[in-house]
């Protein structure tokens, strides 16, 4: 499904201040996975998932989203592959629209539409429908600008947008951080429903080393622009947070440096 090759990515480039931000990075997800990726701040977890979106191009090195080679094709190209839900819960939506305005966007995406975007009954009973599903009353509210929303129904609406389609990946960055602890529980409940029900291929960038272990069925750990472990089957039902961090540190030879990590487990 997805296949990242040798893949390098610098910033700075050619200037003192030049570092990696994912180095020498060969990775396979495969149909159907759904991944957790944990580091502390500066480990490549967003930029792997820039390079996968075609926000970065790689400055070395080969991306394959099913067997397509999409290395250098941009980003508005590569949507038609992929969903986003972002950290910053006004991103993935237009706050100026109104719910079904931005249903229809997201559902209208990659196919062909005339000149005029008509929303018409039969789509507002859909988007009725799928609202209904995720229990927050947003049904009720299609005429309703999104930025009259809260923080955590624009993110259900995000995740509800981003899976219209069925997208091969399910892009996932840090998309419950600015959330408080309940709304976060009933986001990362409504992300596991909806990819176990769409049977999406999920990449999840997460700072809580809990959720990194709790859902989905694969864990990676991102250090220095790099995966350094890869955690899955067995071995990944049994581990706790603390060998999770012994490990880190036994391959690493240093501590596991992201307060907001070891706060939130």
């Amino acid at each position: 499904m997805l296949k990242l090759d040798r893949v390098n990515k610098y910033f700075f480039r050619n200037t003192q201040d030049e570092r990696w931000a994912v180095r020498n990075l060969s990775l396979e997800v495969r149909r159907g996975e759904f991944v957790t990726v944990v580091g502390s701040n500066g480990a490549g977890k967003t930029t792997l998932l820039n390079l996968i979106s075609g926000t970065y191009f790689p400055d070395s090195g080969r991306i394959f989203i099913d067997g397509h080679d999409v290395t250098t094709v941009p980003a508005y190209e590569r949507a038609k592959y992929l969903g986003r839900v972002f950290q910053n819960t006004f991103q993935g939506t237009a706050s100026s629209l109104t719910i079904e305005e931005n249903l229809a966007i997201a559902y209208l995406k990659g196919k062909r539409k005339g000149i005029r975007m008509a929303i018409n009954e039969k789509m507002r009973e859909y988007f009725r429908e799928r609202l209904a599903e995720i229990g927050l009353g947003l049904e009720r509210r299609l005429k309703d600008r999104v930025g009259l929303l809260s923080g955590g129904q624009r993110q259900a609406l995000a995740l509800l947008m981003a899976t219209f389609g069925n997208p091969k990946i399910l892009l996932l960055d840090e998309h419950t951080a600015n959330l408080d602890p309940k709304t976060g529980e009933k986001i990362m409940e409504l992300t596991t429903r909806l990819i176990e029900e769409n049977a999406l291929t999920a990449i999840m960038v997460t700072h809580n080393l809990q959720d990194a272990l709790q859902y989905g069925n694969r864990t990676l750990m991102m250090d220095e622009g790099e995966v350094v472990l890869d955690i899955f089957g067995e071995e990944r039902k049994r581990m706790t947070i603390q060998e999770l961090l012994e490990r880190f540190s036994e391959l690493r030879h240093k501590k596991f440096a992201e307060d907001r990590a070891l706060l939130s487990s």
